[in-house]
């Protein structure tokens, strides 16, 4: 490779290294091209699963300050770049490989972390992001379906009973038309109220005159003498 296209080829693979949140590097010795072809497939959007010279590769990693990629760059080493699910991307490469035991992950880097190939394993038996939101979002519909019956629990309860009121009145007319009536009193009205006797005024009247009497008959006739 000339020296130009050695720069550039450099370049795009600091640039790769730089933009993805990991790599994994892989050896494919043995495989076909339609066997690369079907596992770039599998990897989707997740990732980019290029071939790439270790020279290069060490060349770029440095120059991106990526750890631990210079110890795996051993034998023909092809990259996959994670450009979205690093549980998806783990969980595709494992189920290729288990399909094809030719290819080998070697380990690699996610979120500037250096990882082996054990650690991809254990990623790859984690829920993918897709799933665990999906989980999510069911939780979610869950409690909110929660809410939405203790909110219309008390409402449905309010219509039976009004539905069971209407029924009843349709079939007693009675029990709506004296509503509004009120309850006749259960203690009974004199039908007269005989005066009581002015106790102060009689006593006043038949009081005797007595002291007027004596005022004008007691006069002593001894003035007079």
């Amino acid at each position: 490779m000339a020296r130009p296209d050695k720069a550039a080829a450099v370049a795009e693979l600091t640039e790769k290294f730089q933009g993805s949140s990991g790599a994994v590097l892989t050896e494919y010795r043995g495989l076909t091209v339609k066997a690369l072809k079907d596992l770039r497939r599998s990897l989707g959007d997740d990732a980019t699963y290029a071939v790439s010279k270790n020279t290069l590769t060490t060349i770029a990693a440095r120059q991106a300050g990526v750890p631990g990629v210079e110890p795996l760059l051993s034998g023909p080493t092809a990259i996959a770049f994670i450009e979205g699910d690093a549980v998806a991307v783990a969980k595709g490469l494992r189920d290729f490989a288990r399909a094809n035991p030719l290819l080998i992950i070697k380990g690699g880097v996610l979120d500037g972390k250096a990882m082996s190939a054990d650690e991809f394993r254990q990623l790859a038996d984690l829920e993918s992001r897709e799933v665990l939101l999906a989980k999510a979002v069911g939780a979610m519909q869950g409690v909110l379906q929660n809410a939405v019956s203790l909110v219309a629990a008390p409402l449905a309860q309010t219509a039976r009973l009004l539905a069971a009121l209407e029924q009843a009145a349709t079939e007693d007319p009675a029990l709506i038309a004296g509503a509004g009536t009120p309850a006749p009193s259960t203690d009974p009205e004199p039908d007269t109220i005989e005066a009581a006797p002015a106790a102060d005024d009689t006593a006043a009247a038949a009081a005797p005159l007595a002291d007027d009497s004596a005022e004008t008959t007691a006069a002593p006739a001894a003035d007079e003498n």
